[in-house]
């Protein structure tokens, strides 16, 4: 047992017999390996021939929503100026209704003072007289004169 080359053979022996196993066992692996690289070969043909009208059709329906959304700020905007526009006019008319009110108050009491001026009794002008005139007293501004005529 002290020849260096039977240890060497048989050592040579193990190692090809290990090296057998080790390949019988790795053949279905690399045969799954190979079989998983075809189907990521197929995956990225089949993305490389759909990803790019997916990602432009992606693109041009970002491009649409902003359009509409530019649409949709551009109607609100217009219906805020509308908005605006009525209830300016509704201020507006509720001026003119004031007015209106006021115009038709002043008219009303007009015809009311004129209906009672015509249906007053008539009423002579008495003429003045001397004898009926208040004495005047010389010492006496205008002011009090007429204070004085007034309560006469």
């Amino acid at each position: 047992m002290t020849e260096p080359i039977f240890w060497l053979a048989v050592s040579l022996v193990l190692v090809a017999v290990c090296l057998a196993v080790v390949l019988a066992a790795a053949i279905p692996a690399f045969m799954e390996l190979a079989r998983a690289a075809r189907s990521a070969e197929k995956l990225f043909d089949t993305l490389g021939r759909e990803l790019p009208p997916t990602l432009e059709a992606i693109r041009l329906t970002g491009l649409e929503i902003s359009d509409l959304t530019d649409d949709i700020s551009q109607g609100v905007e217009s219906a805020g100026n509308v908005v605006k526009q009525v209830d300016q006019s509704i201020s507006a008319a509720k001026r003119q209704v004031q007015e209106a009110k006021v115009t038709t108050r002043s008219v009303f009491a007009g015809v009311k003072a004129a209906w009672q001026t015509w249906n007053r009794p008539s009423r002579r002008p008495s003429r003045l007289t001397s004898s009926n005139l208040p004495p005047l007293e010389p010492h006496l501004d205008r002011q009090e004169r007429r204070e004085q005529a007034k309560d006469s």
